[in-house]
């Protein structure tokens, strides 16, 4: 297991879980909410020119901009048989 910050580019992984890192975690929530949730296919599309930020990253058919610390938040594996 690894968090979405340290994937390379285009390879798809599944979404483990996304870490609290306080009580009521606000940007934890929110990543939920946008669809970062356990069993979810997830993978960086690109990363940025200055300090590989922010990086382009698509669940399902959308796609989103993320800065490396909330991307290092959601802890991912490899497929399973090639499919989430």
């Amino acid at each position: 297991m690894t968090s979405l910050s340290e994937l390379p580019p285009r390879t798809p992984v599944t979404v483990v879980s996304v870490q609290d890192r306080q009580p009521n975690d606000l940007v934890a929530r929110r990543l939920r909410e946008l669809g970062f949730v356990p069993g979810e296919q997830v993978e960086v599309v690109a990363r940025g020119p200055f300090g590989a930020e922010p990086l382009l990253v698509q669940v399902g058919y959308t796609r989103f901009a993320l800065r490396r610390i909330e991307a290092a938040r959601v802890q991912v594996a490899p497929l399973q048989g090639g499919r989430a």
